[in-house]
């Protein structure tokens, strides 16, 4: 007669293997107490492709920064006129440094869906290239964000267990009732 019951040994070891044994990392391979912490805000951008341009546009309030690159190799475009159109105010893009080009808008766009034109001449090339920004409401500081607690983890903890004790009494049950009685009729 079998003392031990598969299904118990099986549960035994799912229970140790996923909460009894602590997970080892080789040297190099832990990656530190440290949490990764976001540094800055990410700002609302836009990109407008063709096939001599390629154009992303940063909104950073009422600031606008636009960089022009070449679509075949990507390398920046310098000295360009920019004339954009956005949700149906015109604005010409002043250069900013070497690489990128400037517009300051009336004032901060509203949350929404704005269509944006933007007319290129650089050189002998002339291209016109559309996108769209896609504004969304900025997250209220003050919104609580949604921490667990350690009831949170108990409760589910039990629950776990709960359910691993259901399936080993059933499976020890299942097991009694297929083993032949002793002691018959002869």
């Amino acid at each position: 007669m079998k003392s031990t019951h598969p299904l118990a040994v099986l549960s035994l070891a799912a229970f140790l293997l996923g909460t009894g044994m602590p997970a080892l990392a080789g040297e190099g391979h832990d990656h530190g107490d440290a949490t990764p912490v976001a540094t800055g805000k990410a700002l609302p951008r836009f990109a407008a492709v063709s096939e001599t341009f390629e154009l992303v546009g940063v909104l950073d309030g009422k600031q606008v920064t636009l960089y022009l690159d070449r679509f075949a190799d990507n390398t920046p475009v310098r000295g360009a006129k920019i004339d954009l159109e956005i949700a149906g105010a015109k604005f010409s893009a002043q250069s900013h440094g070497d690489d990128a080009y400037e517009i300051v808008l009336k004032e901060a766009p509203k949350p929404g869906v704005l269509p944006i034109t933007a007319t290129v001449t650089a050189g002998s090339d002339v291209d016109l290239l559309a996108g769209e920004l896609d504004l969304h409401e900025a997250p209220h500081a003050d919104d609580p964000v949604h921490q667990h607690s350690w009831k949170e983890y108990a409760g589910w903890a039990v629950g776990g267990l709960a359910a691993l004790a259901v399936v080993v009494l059933g499976g020890r049950r299942l097991m009694a009732a297929r083993q032949p009685q002793a002691g018959g009729a002869a």
